[in-house]
């Protein structure tokens, strides 16, 4: 893309900026390329394959959880999306209001909401996955079947990491504490 930096501009970069700093640069090289792979990806994917059905890539990745999983507590949706609950309450809102999705309370818990796909969702989902998984086998091009196979391996074994460690790792990098909430980044009125 005009005006974009290479991967390789970056890295020149990076690796110019910190010089003499002891830092673990495979480990930020990999990071980083996660980071820049998944941006990527997504991007690819949003202005490619979901352009067409007007989906964003939460609300497919939503949709895709629904349709994997079935009906869905709200929260387990959320979780499986990697997003929170109030985005998934307006990507929710907006998937029943295009009537892919439809929202029913729980039988036995008032409190909870269970996501379910219409029948329409459904259709959507038989049409357009496999024109997704030919964009996935796009961006993975330059790799082959094993070479996809040992990424994947190797990226759960990151996520396993996170999920199995990273709670234990945040605990003590903040000497128990509670992380400090997150600010949108504007300064306090004063």
């Amino acid at each position: 893309m005009p005006g974009q930096r290479s991967i390789t501009e970056a890295e020149k970069l990076a690796a110019a900026k910190l010089g003499g700093i002891p830092i673990r640069r495979d480990q930020m090289a990999a990071v980083a390329n996660i980071y820049r792979a998944a941006s990527a990806v997504r991007q690819h994917l949003e202005n490619s394959v979901l352009r067409g059905s007007d989906l964003t890539w939460t609300a497919f990745v939503v949709l895709w959880v629904v349709w994997v999983w079935g009906e869905s507590e709200t929260r387990h949706v959320a979780e499986e999306a990697g997003i929170s609950k109030g985005t998934l309450t307006g990507v929710s809102r907006t998937l029943e209001s295009r009537g892919l999705l439809s929202r029913a309370g729980h039988p036995s818990d008032g409190r909870l909401v269970l996501l379910s796909l219409t029948d329409e969702g459904e259709r959507l989902m038989r049409r357009l996955f496999p024109q997704f998984n030919e964009e996935e086998a796009f961006v993975t091009g330059q790799l082959t079947d094993e070479e996809c196979r040992n990424l994947a391996k190797g990226l759960r074994r990151v996520v396993l990491q996170v999920e199995e460690n990273g709670e234990e790792r945040r605990q003590s990098l903040l000497n128990g504490a509670e992380p400090a909430p997150r600010r949108s980044g504007r300064r306090p009125k004063g």
